[in-house]
């Protein structure tokens, strides 16, 4: 048995991180002490004024153990090392497991290149980031495209040069297409120190070169050219007129950090500054935070943020005074391997920058609460459905199904998800029906439930060998309730599905009136109506009416790209784009047609036949080439 009298008198005065078990031997808690016999005897002391949470740990303590460490600085890397491996139930968590992405420049490359990365390395190439924020880095990307026109096709440089015609993005002006070989090593180059430039936020010396060359080519009458650099200076202005500057003056690499707090939960807001300008934002939930002041929050925040950061700004600014500001920037100069400054402004530019952080964090806490309301709200219909229905657990998440074609052509799916009762619309999926023609909505709704099961089985597979991380996961977690849109039909063939793949998903379907309006949801056990729980009727009805509403957006966009396809073919038009369309019923099959064939379709000539293979042929060559 553990002896605390014994163990505390031999507590060394020295540094070190001590760890907290419970009776069953779990760690629930660890520290960090400028001196362990000091800090571990509070814990143990007789009438300590301890808050309601350390009281609540220190009677669940069953023994501990310390680590005896060379500095205060050492036993803080460890502190942070082991709350990330052990997760402790009463240390404040930051549950985040984001890998932000950085822009690569190949720039170490005869031929450079731009791509996304998450992992940056130490191989010449030049890394811009990290990218915070939904879209930040595809807005990026495609204003970089938008300027500069970099090649984004597979192909390699200086091999194939001159090999093949240039690709489509030639053609619309969205690329210098170096495959011409019109576009001399040092011109390409250029474009990408160019590129370079932009990304370092170093608009004003890449203005003035640009501004320059501009004055040349006018001097030596290349009006065209001067003509081009002149759209380009604009359109740099121009995006950079949009970002928000914080200080023309100042920059520094910058992170702002505020808080705000509410019955147990603390939402942490950052704005990323980087050469004065707010490249992102994220905001991070915190909970178990409950008789921990805003002090403790942010040193705890800070302490597992930046402990697996990639990027260490030069200046961190907070709203709070922190304890272990010096121990703190310590710390973070040794991860960093350069100056790292906290400070915790009262008055000017850097104090309102705060107060803006703050506006933003006040308001993803009452975001929050409104959600969790919503939850709450829709908990008690959720619970009626699942009494209705005699499920075995609450229909947390429900996912329904619909497909979509005209006369069997183009079929389409779509799968939509409600959380908790409330449309989730990042997580629906679209499908194309891939092994059935025709209209036969039973084996396309059978081919679109095994592919979204097998998806998610080779999901699992990935995030258990380490190949993903389970937040990047499309098709994870499984559904508690799936709904068809159809009836007996759709049910059997989809239930006898289920069953071979051992899968035990409540399956209904949602039966509907002559006006298309759900009635009833069906599963092999019969009918139960709906109609007389306003509740659950009206959830059901928006569950059916937004499946059916995405499928057939989606079946218009499908279409619409087909249609879109074929207007970019001499010689077809409104006929005989419909001709091609009903003899075939999709896009592959008139790929794959002959000209004899083609020619014999309605309306068509030999002509009109060549010029559709022609086209599908020759688009075909450059996909292939670019592979």
């Amino acid at each position: 048995m553990f002896d605390f009298e014994d163990e505390i008198k031999r507590l060394p005065d020295k540094p070190g991180v001590y760890l907290m078990r419970n009776k069953n031997n779990e760690i629930i808690y660890v520290g960090k002490a400028k001196i362990l016999k000091n800090r571990v005897t509070q814990y143990f002391r007789k009438n300590s004024s301890h808050t309601p949470k350390v009281t609540a740990m220190v009677s669940q303590i069953a023994s501990f153990e310390y680590i005896i460490t060379d500095s205060e600085r050492e036993a803080l890397a460890l502190e942070c090392n082991l709350i990330k491996k052990y997760k402790p139930k009463y240390n404040i968590l930051l549950k985040d497991d984001k890998q932000y992405p950085y822009i690569k420049v190949s720039i170490n490359e005869a031929y450079p290149r731009v791509s996304m990365t998450r992992k940056p390395t130490d191989d010449g190439a030049k890394y811009f980031g990290p990218y915070m924020g939904k879209g930040t880095i595809k807005n990026t990307l495609d204003i970089i495209q938008t300027l500069f026109k970099p090649p984004v096709c597979k192909r390699k440089f200086p091999q194939d040069i001159k090999k093949g015609r240039p690709c489509l993005n030639y053609h619309i002006n969205n690329c210098i297409a170096p495959c011409t070989g019109n576009v001399s090593k040092e011109e390409y180059r250029k474009v990408f120190f160019e590129i370079c430039r932009f990304l370092d936020g170093k608009y004003s010396d890449l203005i003035d070169g640009l501004t320059e060359e501009m004055y040349d080519a006018s001097k030596n009458f290349q009006y065209e050219r001067a003509a081009i650099l002149r759209d380009k200076i604009n359109s740099i202005r121009e995006v950079t007129d949009k970002q928000k500057i914080t200080d023309a003056t100042h920059n520094n690499d910058t992170d702002v950090i505020s808080i705000a707090t509410d019955e147990g939960i603390a939402f942490v807001e950052v704005f990323f500054i980087r050469s004065g300008r707010v490249i992102g934002r994220e905001h991070y939930k915190i909970e178990n935070v409950r008789d921990s002041s805003e002090s403790e929050i942010i040193t705890d925040f800070i302490k597992q943020f930046y402990e697996k950061c990639d990027f260490i700004p030069n200046e961190i600014l907070t709203e709070y005074e922190l304890s272990e500001t010096e121990l703190l920037m310590h710390w973070l100069r040794d991860l960093k391997g350069k100056k790292v400054v906290i400070n915790t402004p009262k008055r000017g530019e850097k104090s309102k920058l705060i107060a803006m952080v703050k506006l933003n964090a006040q308001k993803a806490l009452s975001n929050h609460k409104l959600n969790q309301l919503k939850i709450k709200e829709n908990s008690g219909v959720l619970e009626l459905l699942k009494s209705m229905l005699n499920l075995e657990k609450t229909p947390s998440r429900i996912e329904a199904y619909d497909i979509s074609n005209i006369s069997g052509s183009d079929n389409v799916a779509a799968m939509v998800v409600f959380d908790y009762g409330r449309p989730a619309k990042r997580k629906y999926r679209q499908f194309k029906i891939k092994t059935v023609d025709g209209a036969d909505d039973y084996s396309s709704m059978r081919e679109v439930l095994y592919r979204r099961f097998r998806h998610g089985i080779e999901e699992e597979e990935k995030i258990q060998n380490g190949e993903m991380n389970i937040r990047d996961a499309k098709f994870l977690p499984y559904p508690d309730l799936i709904l068809l849109d159809g009836g007996k039909g759709h049910l059997s063939v989809i239930s006898e599905l289920m069953e071979m793949m051992d899968n035990d998903t409540p399956v209904f379907g949602m039966v509907k009136t002559e006006k298309h309006r759900t009635r009833a949801l069906i599963s092999k056990d019969g009918e139960v109506d709906i109609s007389a729980k306003p509740q659950v009727f009206n959830l059901i009805t928006r569950i059916q009416d937004e499946v059916h509403d995405t499928a057939i957006s989606y079946f218009r966009k499908v279409h619409d790209r087909i249609d879109s396809e074929l207007d970019k073919i001499p010689g077809i038009g409104e006929k005989r784009r419909f001709a091609l369309l009903t003899k075939y019923g999709n896009i592959d099959k008139i790929k794959d047609a002959q000209v004899e064939e083609l020619k014999e379709v309605e309306s068509m000539d030999l002509k009109s036949a060549e010029n559709v293979y022609n086209y599908f042929r020759t688009k075909r060559e450059n996909e292939n080439f670019n592979k």
